[in-house]
């Protein structure tokens, strides 16, 4: 045994016992220190992206941005031909227009037609008096004049009956005074008395005739008189639809209400697509993805642009379902980014409420017979903390890797 050899041994022993209680922490420690974190190469950025499209068709004038430019609340990005809308503009304040005149026309209309109305139901009624007053009255006349010819009819019966019998008696006394048996004064007295009864006759007969045209006088005046009392009854019948008359007036003065509420909501619509011909920016952010040129004919809806904003970026991360066990808002989370190498901090926002397969296109269907277990995963939101980005250099989409410290 060489001299020096037993002296080592004690130092021997001594860094293999300290090997032996190193190792063991050393590799506790690493994996206390590998089990208190998760971490997943399944991130990205992302950021709020404002999709710009066209309100109206129409021909574009001019697009007022370039490709990445930064533009501010409020700024004009494009502007389309404007004049279809002016036109239309003009004609729905021209609608408006005649719409608040018919308005006017029908409100003024209701009270004249109530009190129009009103005055025909009372001047209808007076005349419906007048005319019965009318109809009583000609009938009166008539039956008056029926009267007066019943006595001349009587009068001229009588007359022609003495007539009869005086011509008679003429005869008689032509034979008497041709044999002398009467003297010649009788025979003229009696001449005389056939001649006052022919005249006596005649006068009755006139005096029916004229009777009789008493009598179609009269019924003529109660025909009218009856014409009248119906015309009167008529307008009476007539003038009693003076509260549905009323009720017209009123639903059109509603309607014409209504056609106004129309034509104001017309022309609001027409200044509003008038507006959207200038379509301006909703928020700040860089232009991306434009497919607009000017001269383009473009339709309501049609993509335009979008506006990317930079000031509010956080990350999606897709941890593993068995990663996200510990996982909680607040957690401190360490984000590297591929694209500069640079680290941010950051911490945990929320959890997903369902895992990223639940909103994919095609969902899995796990209620078939080969079904395969996989690991799902949930998309956890991670914002950075305060002043990480001041120069704007995190982009929707960049890939990171993000490390939560679960402990």
């Amino acid at each position: 045994m060489a001299p020096g050899f037993i002296p080592q041994q004690p130092r021997t022993r001594k860094a293999l016992l300290a090997a032996l209680i190193c190792v063991p922490l050393a590799v506790a420690a690493v994996w206390w220190y590998l089990a208190g974190r998760e971490t997943t190469d399944d991130a990205q950025v992302d950021g709020h992206i404002t999709p710009i499209a066209a309100r109206v068709g129409g021909t574009v004038l001019a697009v007022r941005v370039r490709d990445n430019e930064n533009v501010k609340p409020g700024a004009v990005l494009v502007e389309i031909d404007p004049r279809d809308y002016q036109v239309a503009l003009m004609r729905a304040e021209a609608e408006l227009a005649d719409a608040e005149a018919s308005l006017d026309a029908a409100r003024a209309g209701v009270p004249i037609t109530a009190t129009s109305t009103s005055g025909q139901l009372s001047s209808a009624g007076a005349s419906v008096a007048r005319a019965e007053a009318g109809v009583e009255v000609a009938a009166s006349d008539a039956e008056a004049a029926r009267a007066r010819l019943g006595a001349a009819e009587a009068r001229l019966r009588e007359a022609i009956a003495v007539q009869t019998r005086v011509a008679k008696d003429l005869d008689r006394m032509k034979q008497l005074v041709a044999k002398d048996e009467i003297s010649q004064q009788q025979f003229d007295a009696a001449v005389a008395a056939a001649e006052a009864s022919r005249a006596t006759v005649d006068s009755a007969r006139a005096s029916v005739a004229e009777a009789e045209k008493a009598v179609a006088a009269a019924e003529n005046r109660r025909t009218q008189a009856q014409g009248v009392l119906t015309q009167a009854q008529a307008d009476l019948r007539t003038a009693g639809t003076a509260p549905e008359q009323v009720t017209i007036i009123r639903s059109r003065q509603r309607s014409a209400e209504a056609r106004l509420q129309l034509a104001r909501a017309g022309l609001e619509q027409a200044t509003l697509n008038l507006a959207y011909t200038t379509v301006k920016a909703p928020q700040g952010g860089y232009v991306s993805k434009k497919s607009i040129e000017p001269g383009q004919v473009v339709q309501a809806g049609q993509p335009l642009m979008a506006l990317v904003s930079l000031e509010d970026v956080w990350v999606t991360a897709n941890f593993k379902e068995n990663q996200v066990k510990h996982m909680r808002p607040g957690l401190p989370v360490a984000i590297k980014v591929d694209a500069n190498g640079r680290s941010y901090r950051g911490r945990v926002d929320s959890l997903a409420a369902a895992t990223g397969a639940r909103f994919s296109l095609l969902p899995p269907e796990n209620a078939s017979g080969n079904y395969v277990k996989v690991v799902q995963r949930v998309p956890v939101k991670i914002v950075l903390e305060p002043g990480q980005d001041p120069d704007r250099l995190l982009r929707p989409g960049m890939s990171v890797v993000p490390t939560v410290f679960v402990r």
